[in-house]
């Protein structure tokens, strides 16, 4: 047994070394805690010498703030920039590699894309004056800056604040080519960013001689062209580097609005327009008093070319397809047949804006756009915007905007392929999904209720109570899949609201979706080029062989029903406005939250077509429906477009209109301001290219003519002097 009380005997080695390591952490700890105090109190009596007191207490504090929120600023920029940056990563020159001339569907030319390489001069063997003329007008201070002129901006402020409105524009010549190469039109604050950062890509990155070129060959012109150089050409007629000080002012003047200036329009314009560049020259010390008094005496002219107007939102459109199609081609000048047709397209335009003239400031819309499809796939006609002088933005083929109760169509025809028919009965009752609880426009519910009813009324609860109940898992998938074979290139996105339209679509989207309906279920095969050409003559691509055939989207039966269901609403549901006389029409309105947006997409066996009215800043309009101005600019447009051809029936439907209207239909006749009956539109007979050529070339030939004498008139009448009786002349 051990004795506790001999201390030999314990195990003290141990023990000692445990304490001694105790005490070294600790005591470490502890020094490295008094040294660290030590250095924060001599960085604290350090920086005490820079204390400030009072008022420059206040600026220190604010300056540091500022830093902060400076630096997070820097973070968000950059974070905005990187999008804008991702527009570069391509083949951004590719669109100097084609030169397009575009045909009519019957073979008349219409207008031209591209850059020409032979029309595009360097800016070292331009007028002096030209120069000078567009400088002193968009970018006085263009060699200065790098592409951004704040100063320039500071002072266009000023000015508008000093007027109350919009007088001068503060965007860089830079600015305005980034916009031009890489982005659109379109209003919003993302794209003002991305504009921005660009302009200081393309400083970096090109001299300022490459971005004055590629402004000037870019910029549009108005009357279908594009650059300084086919401006001068067509206003003019003579090569950019041979013309006046008048003329370069004229053509200065054209970059701010050339709608509005464009000379073969409103010359009057154009020439007020053009005085003021001669003032800015002198303003900005660029030329002087003396040397631009001949041009304010003897203002340019310009050759008449009559009506000139071209589809440019169409051509627009039509260029991309064909820079997609052509992309791999050695060719890159090309002669390219398109699907319109004038006749539609001047029809379209008309009925757009004599609606919104009538009607835009009423409801509070200021744009529309419009498709015009041929069933079968061809596009018709093309209304990208009110004015494309005023915005080259297409609203047609670009702009994403929530379609609301159009987009019904994906659900209800899932429902029609799982079984279900227009006479199925669902319930209208309140519905809860999640967090969501949708209302019907009206506020209250109908209970039970037929499909092709709660269609016909676009009651909101009936596509989402067959998406949480009837459709089955993954619902949500199953329309946004619908919506792709239906011909829907814009991405949808996931969300349990896509039932009643919250997912952004296009116009030519739209109008590729609901053609599928007159065409039995089969897709709509949307297109707007038939065939492209070479210059010696080889058709490099044809639609008709190089496309596949069309596939079928959806079962015939339920392609059937919902023709069934979609030609009611037109004559006993939200769209009366959109019957077309004498013609059966289906179709389904649709209007979002807020009244933004409101549409009509409808169809007859002949023609489908996607209306859309609103606003570019997505300011609410005064409560307007698509049942309003979408209806009835698709009826005006329909009750052209079915003149004189021979209709087709829409598949499925057995009455040519609804029970409910069996009997006489009388045609509601346009009007004017004095309550006096319109004529109605007559469809003009269309020639082709070679029938146009013939009689211009006769209209000319007698134009040309010298005048016959007495003998000749009498020669070819068949008789002779001698023949003729003595009278007196009078």
């Amino acid at each position: 047994m051990q004795d506790p009380f001999n201390q030999e005997n314990r195990p003290r080695k141990r023990s000692n070394l445990l304490l001694r390591i105790d005490s070294w952490i600790d005591s470490s700890i502890w020094n490295a805690g008094f040294r660290v105090g030590e250095i924060w109190e001599e960085i604290t009596i350090f920086f005490r010498r820079f204390r400030t007191r009072g008022v420059w207490k206040a600026v220190f504090e604010f300056a540091g703030e500022g830093m902060n929120v400076g630096t997070a600023g820097f973070v968000l920029l950059l974070a905005l920039a990187l999008p804008a940056f991702e527009e570069t990563s391509g083949n951004w020159r590719a669109r100097e590699d084609f030169a397009v001339t575009f045909l009519d569907r019957y073979g008349n030319e219409i207008g031209r894309r591209g850059v020409i390489h032979e029309d595009s001069v360097p800016v070292d063997q331009l007028p002096d004056h030209f120069v000078k003329s567009v400088l002193a007008t968009e970018d006085r201070r263009f060699f200065e800056h790098f592409g951004i002129d704040f100063f320039g901006l500071a002072r266009a402020m000023t000015e508008n604040v000093k007027a109350n409105s919009v007088v001068q524009g503060g965007s860089t010549i830079t600015q305005q080519l980034a916009k031009n190469l890489f982005l659109t039109n379109e209003r919003t604050i993302e794209r003002k960013v991305k504009e921005a950062f660009l302009a200081f890509w393309l400083e970096a990155n090109l001299p300022k001689s490459e971005i004055l070129r590629l402004y000037l060959d870019r910029a549009y012109m108005g009357g279908g062209t594009f650059g300084a150089a086919a401006a001068a050409q067509f206003y003019f007629g003579k090569n950019i580097t041979e013309v006046s000080i008048a003329e370069a002012a004229m053509l200065a003047g054209l970059f701010k609005a050339p709608a509005r200036y464009a000379p073969h329009i409103n010359l009057p314009a154009a020439r007020a327009r053009a005085n003021e560049v001669l003032s800015n020259l002198v303003q900005g010390d660029l030329m002087t008093e003396g040397q631009v008094i001949g041009a304010r005496r003897n203002p340019a002219s310009v050759i008449d070319r009559g009506d000139t107007d071209a589809p440019d939102y169409f051509l627009d459109w039509a260029f991309e397809e064909v820079q997609r199609i052509a992309a791999g081609f050695d060719e890159h000048s090309f002669i390219v047949r398109t699907t319109i047709d004038i006749g539609m397209q001047d029809a379209a335009e008309a009925a757009v804006e004599t609606t919104l003239r009538q009607y835009g400031e009423r409801y509070r819309a200021g744009q529309a756009s419009l498709v015009l499809i041929e069933n079968g796939g061809a596009v018709r006609a093309m209304v990208g915007g009110r004015d494309y002088g005023e915005s080259q933005f297409n609203r047609a083929s670009r702009a994403l905007r929530q379609p609301g109760s159009s987009f019904k169509i994906y659900t209800y025809s899932l429902a029609m392929e799982k079984g279900m028919t227009p006479e199925t009965t669902i319930v209208d009752a309140p519905i809860h999904w999640g967090n969501w609880n949708p209302r019907n426009y009206s506020g209250g519910y109908s209970g039970r209720v037929l499909m092709k009813n709660a269609l016909a009324r676009s009651i909101n609860t009936i596509p989402v109570r067959l998406a949480k109940d009837r459709l089955g898992e993954d619902a949500i998938g199953q329309i946004m899949e619908q919506a792709k074979r239906f011909g829907v290139q814009t991405p949808i996105r996931r969300d349990v609201t896509i039932p009643i339209g919250t997912s952004e679509v296009t116009v030519l989207d739209q109008a590729t979706a609901y053609a599928v309906f007159p065409a039995g279920g089969l897709e709509s095969r949307r297109h707007g080029i038939t065939q492209i050409l070479a210059y010696n003559g080889d058709v490099l691509y044809d639609f008709a062989r190089d496309e596949p055939p069309a596939k079928r989207v959806l079962s015939q039966q339920a392609a059937d029903y919902m023709n069934q269901m979609l030609t009611r609403v037109p004559y006993v549901g939200t769209a009366r406005r959109a019957a077309v006389d004498g013609v059966l029409t289906g179709g389904k309105t649709g209007t979002t939250q807020a009244y933004r947006d409101a549409w009509f997409c409808g169809y007859t066996g002949n023609f489908t077509a996607a209306v859309w009215y609103g606003n570019d800043d997505y300011t609410s309009s005064n409560r307007m429906t698509g049942g309003s101005l979408p209806a009835m600019t698709f009826k005006r447009l329909m009750d052209y477009a079915h003149q004189d051809i021979e209709l087709r029936a829409v598949p499925g439907v057995e009455d040519p209109f609804p029970a409910s209207l069996a009997g006489a239909r009388v045609a509601a006749a346009q009007t004017d301001a004095n309550g006096n009956a319109l004529p109605g539109v007559q469809r003009p007979r269309t020639l082709n290219r070679d029938s146009t050529a013939i009689l211009r070339g006769i209209g000319q030939a007698f134009e040309n003519a010298k005048p016959l004498s007495a003998p000749e008139r009498l020669a070819a009448a068949g008789t002779s002097v001698e023949q003729v009786p003595n009278t007196v002349e009078r």
